[in-house]
């Protein structure tokens, strides 16, 4: 079974999107399996991370963005910007996909674990996650 999320990203950072994919499993009424996101996208990411202290979110996008700073003179790839290439160098350093166990029709996720969007370009975009629940 896959469907398809349309999540808008009205600016770049983590976008926590763990309650579109529980109410998607939910809809899906599947009691056991894997639950396997992935974006459809080459400027933007998956992760887990902790979703209760928002300072934690805070300093990975501040990490992430000393990492690949913007305005690096080495990168020619700029045709949208000067947050071209560092987008996608940091998609390419996180992740495009993310697996979560799906046990009695939930996502098997541990107490502080939510899923994030993460969203590495200034413009609003709206970003596909298709969601596979298999056995």
């Amino acid at each position: 079974m896959i469907r398809t999320l349309q999540i808008d990203a009205a600016k770049q950072g983590l976008h926590d999107i763990t309650g579109e994919v529980s109410n998607c499993v939910d809809q899906l009424r599947q009691e056991e399996g894997l639950c396997t996101l992935f974006i459809q996208h080459t400027s933007a990411s998956l992760v887990m991370q902790e979703n209760c202290g928002p300072s934690a979110k805070r300093d990975l996008e501040k990490w992430l963005n000393r990492l690949v700073p913007e305005g690096d003179p080495s990168y020619t790839h700029t045709l949208e910007g000067a947050d071209d290439m560092p987008a996608h160098i940091k998609s390419a350093l996180t992740a495009t996909s993310v697996s979560i166990p799906i046990l009695e029709g939930k996502l098997a996720l541990g107490t502080w674990q939510g899923i994030f969007l993460w969203e590495h370009r200034y413009a609003v975009a709206r970003r596909k996650v298709l969601v596979h629940l298999g056995n």
